[in-house]
């Protein structure tokens, strides 16, 4: 019988998609099974300013063996357990989307059933306080989760700040311990096999030909094989979501390290704000096409919590994904695969999600198509449920202040985005569509938070009188509370677990 085995694997591109691809190969296959080259240039800088993740972050760290305390030190990083979003829904409202669930469902209805029961009556005005990850954020509160039995504290699901440079080095070094080699140097041209098109090999700068069986493209929004050379194509979402610059600038660290992301609209975008244990990172995302780069810049440079600590940096880029990520012996991961704005820190995951995906596919030396199709119907999948979930916080909204937010809340948007808003304001249900990223906890957030208001609850709710009701919420708001009271302060949990 042929051996087939795919031998060798060079990947294009360092950066957080390159070293997650080379760690991830490298725990999961091992260098005995196939050689793996990672090639990057240090003259070629990285994009670099995703620097918020969501909790299956935890997951991939869990998978690569790492322990999470070297990780958060080695990273100056900082805990996150959702994200605040001011000024969307309308100037000098503020609300959360957070990690983990509100409340409990009870007699197998759904806890936002009862809780909007209740609010729809004004009895419950913020649904924040039937959340442990909101109400603890509020404070600036955080801990790992521990054995305490039917305590909210046994369950904390959260996620990370770090620095996306450090995260990458932090990765190198892990790559390189079990055996992926590193080559330094620029890629000039690409070279494909004459019977097939097939990738044959990348020539560097200095005349060398780097072969290989696989390649994966990390080389961010050139898509250097995958578009360049290979011509997969684009699909443009600025329609839906009109951004398309980003500057990007970090600034002196404040004492309180908040536990969350925040998300600040402006008047033709956002601005993020990500602190990390020595700085804070900021960046203004925004519409060019109604905001020049220069205004952008000044905003941002008006709204930091202390003294810059570089230059601003402007980031271009185009919304959307490519046609196909996955062609011949080529996979894109990261910028080269496509592109969603970092609202609600997806980047990272869609790297996962890819790598993961590409593992239960993983092939050999013939590259059936019947797996490169499922993959990249898979993958499309998951771009378009994201960006269905990111439309909405622009679209749900009641500003009107500006050219910006008036296209957005009156633009066409999605089939199945809007199916999902007329359900939400039937009765308030949310659902997760088979495995899309966002559950129905993320979706009544958003839509709650951007005032989103249903004409009813789910009538399903009233099989617990009314008495009960107010009852049961009261003990799980007390509970939720306790639980937070109990929590220590980030700063003090770094210091003491993580310190840098």
């Amino acid at each position: 019988m042929t051996d087939r085995k795919i031998r060798s694997i060079v990947i294009v591109g360092g950066g957080t998609a390159g070293w997650m691809s080379a760690a991830t190969l490298a725990r999961i296959l091992s260098t005995q099974y196939a050689s793996i080259t990672l090639i990057e240039s240090d003259e070629i800088g990285i994009i670099g300013v995703g620097e918020a993740t969501i909790p299956q972050m935890a997951t991939f760290n869990r998978m690569l063996g790492l322990d999470e305390d070297q990780f958060m030190r080695e990273t100056k990083g900082s805990f996150k357990l959702g994200i605040q979003f001011v000024n969307w829904a309308r100037q000098g409202h503020v609300y959360y989307h957070p990690f983990g669930k509100y409340g409990l469902d009870m007699q197998g209805v759904s806890f936002h059933a009862y809780f909007l029961r209740l609010h729809q009556m004004g009895e419950a005005p913020n649904i924040d306080d039937w959340s442990l990850q909101a109400t603890a954020s509020r404070n600036n509160k955080f801990m790992r989760p521990i054995d305490a039995g039917n305590s909210p504290l046994s369950e904390i699901p959260y996620a990370f700040h770090f620095d996306a440079g450090l995260y990458a080095k932090f990765l190198r070094s892990y790559a390189e311990g079990l055996g992926v080699v590193r080559r330094e140097g620029k890629i000039v041209d690409v070279k494909l096999r004459g019977e097939d098109g097939f990738v044959q090999s990348v020539v560097m700068e200095n005349g060398d030909e780097v072969e290989g069986d696989l390649f994966i493209d990390c080389s961010g929004f050139r898509g250097l094989i995958i578009e360049q050379a290979l011509k997969a194509g684009f699909t443009d979402w600025s329609h839906y979501l009109p951004c398309n610059r980003a500057v990007a600038v970090p600034c002196e660290s404040v004492d309180e390290w908040t536990p969350y992301t925040r998300s600040t609209a402006h008047t033709a975008g956002w601005q993020w704000r990500i602190p990390l244990q020595h700085r804070t990172g900021n960046g203004h995302v925004f519409s060019v096409d109604h905001m020049s780069e220069d205004e952008a810049t000044q905003i941002l440079l008006n709204n930091l919590d202390g003294k810059p600590l570089a230059d601003p940096r402007v980031v271009r880029f185009t919304t959307g994904h490519r046609n196909k990520l996955w062609i011949k012996n080529c996979v894109a991961m990261g910028l080269a695969g496509g592109f969603i704005e970092p609202l609600e820190s997806t980047a990272i995951w869609l790297i996962q999600s890819g790598l993961s995906r590409f593992l239960t596919m993983f092939p050999d030396r013939d590259f059936n198509q019947a797996d490169i199709d499922r993959y990249n119907r898979i993958m499309t999948t998951d771009y378009e449920e994201i960006r269905d979930f990111i439309v909405l916080h622009y679209h749900a909204t009641e500003r009107d202040d500006s050219p910006f937010w008036n296209y957005c809340r009156t633009m066409d948007i999605p089939e199945r985005l809007a199916e999902k808003m007329r359900v939400f304001r039937s009765h308030g249900r949310c659902f997760r569509e088979n495995e899309e990223l966002f559950n129905d906890t993320s979706w009544f957030a958003v839509m709650h938070g951007q005032l989103m208001k249903p004409k009813s609850y789910d009538p399903v709710a009233d099989v617990m009188s009314l008495e009960e009701t107010r009852a049961r919420l009261a003990h799980i708001k007390e509970a939720i509370v306790n639980s937070a009271d109990y929590m220590p302060k980030q700063r003090d949990f770094i210091r003491e677990h993580c310190a840098a």
